[in-house]
């Protein structure tokens, strides 16, 4: 009987990530948040319950947020993924990154990128109109401090601007 082999070769993939061609040799079995975090030190997405269910690990794919911990990396092959890395422009903050801060919907930190990122796919989802359907939309993100009040009024500051930031350019939320 012939020892079975555990290890892969790892397999070539292309992506942007926050608006740069990136070439990447990835294992099939990696996930797109250990890649970020442990091969890119891109380590604002966070590992929080590494399972789906908590968000800290947010980030947009396509420009739909994903969880990058539920999310292999070799199934990226092609995209475009943004992450709270890639959101501002030069020192220019995002839109919902600005809001975030004037709103003071953190505490601890520790959840923040993933529900920004959470926020701005939200907002080119163009689904969320009242402050219910954007709690109820970013239920998935779980922020344990509890300062949920001031992320949903982050989420409704921005909402307005990103929405017609959208418009103009063409851009139909999906």
């Amino acid at each position: 009987m012939s020892e079975m082999t555990t290890a892969q070769e790892a397999q070539a993939i292309s992506l942007t990530l926050n608006g740069q061609p990136r070439q990447l040799q990835v294992q099939p079995w990696l996930t797109l948040l250990d890649l970020l975090r442990d091969q890119l030190d891109l380590v604002g997405s966070k590992k929080g319950c590494d399972h789906g269910q908590c968000g800290a690990c947010t980030v947009l794919r396509n420009g739909v947020r994903v969880n990058a911990c539920l999310t292999l990396a070799i199934m990226c092959d092609g995209d475009e993924l943004t992450t709270i890395e890639g959101l501002a422009d030069g020192d220019q903050l995002h839109p919902m990154q600005r809001a975030f801060i004037t709103q003071d919907a953190f505490q601890c930190g520790y959840c923040t990128p993933g529900q920004i990122c959470s926020a701005v796919g939200l907002a080119r989802e163009g689904r969320a109109q009242t402050r219910e359907q954007i709690q109820e939309l970013m239920s998935g993100n779980l922020c344990r401090c509890g300062a949920y009040s001031n992320i949903i009024a982050a989420v409704e500051e921005a909402l307005p601007q990103m929405q017609e930031e959208l418009s103009h350019r063409g851009g139909q939320p999906s």
